[in-house]
């Protein structure tokens, strides 16, 4: 039996699903009517990344613009040097346009990308039950724990340091290693 949510839950339940709806204006910006603030197109890019649903819509004739602007998304991105798409699958793709069989295109790579991302969440996931939790993509924190077991090490040979001093170094790293875990435990 699903636990009864209160009204505060399943209105908040409610409001995530819904997509934000964003108006396009004349002057080019977008404007989030959810949070009542004008956004960029790497605010839209990051709502995207966390999972969360837009509408855009031009604000003056109220046209569903949300294509060209997930276009604008890529466009931007792949500018910046984070290329996706390979120039091959690119002439590819503009090469449907026009063509008999570009109709079946976009159901055939929605269902690609689908499948796709199904087997990244499984990787992820076992990747993850394999390590114990530990993330083997997380290269910073991997860095910061190489980085304490050197300087521990250099302590070690240093036969100048006083060992009371080791002792009280390693219990305050023992102590920040317990609260990022409980941290990361929470989030």
């Amino acid at each position: 039996m699903a636990p009864v949510k209160n009204g505060a839950e399943a209105t908040a339940n409610d409001a995530a699903a819904q997509p934000v709806v964003v108006k396009k204006y004349a002057n080019r910006r977008l404007y989030n009517t959810e949070s009542s603030s004008y956004v960029t197109l790497e605010d839209l890019a990051q709502m995207i990344r966390n999972g969360r649903d837009f509408v855009v819509y031009d604000a003056k004739s109220g046209d569903d613009i949300t294509r060209s602007v997930l276009t604008q998304i890529i466009v931007e991105e792949e500018a910046k040097g984070k290329s996706l798409l390979p120039e091959s699958f690119l002439r590819q793709l503009i090469g449907f346009y026009g063509d008999q069989m570009g109709g079946l295109v976009p159901r055939y790579l929605e269902l690609t990308m689908g499948a796709f991302q199904n087997q990244h969440e499984k990787f992820r996931s076992q990747m993850q039950s394999a390590m114990g939790g530990f993330n083997p993509f997380d290269l910073a924190e991997m860095g910061r724990s190489n980085m304490a077991m050197m300087e521990r090490a250099m302590g070690f040979m240093n036969p100048f340091q006083p060992r009371g001093t080791e002792v009280e170094q390693l219990r305050a790293e023992i102590e920040q290693l317990r609260a990022e875990l409980a941290k990361a435990r929470k989030g």
